[in-house]
């Protein structure tokens, strides 16, 4: 009986780690696109400035 409660609090534990894993992972995701976005607009911004000097 020891055995099997030991085996449901390793299983729930496991599924605990696990759920925080990949919702850590995909907060990482959402975070990553965010900066890829922020670094395209900041890509863009010199671009133009590279334009107008020029002009």
């Amino acid at each position: 009986m020891t055995s099997l409660l030991d085996s449901k609090q390793l299983r729930n534990r496991s599924f605990v780690v696990l759920a925080a894993f990949l919702a850590s992972m995909l907060a990482g995701c959402s975070t990553m696109e965010g900066a890829g976005e922020d670094i395209e607009d900041a890509g863009e911004e010199v671009s133009e400035a590279a334009e107008d000097a020029s002009n």
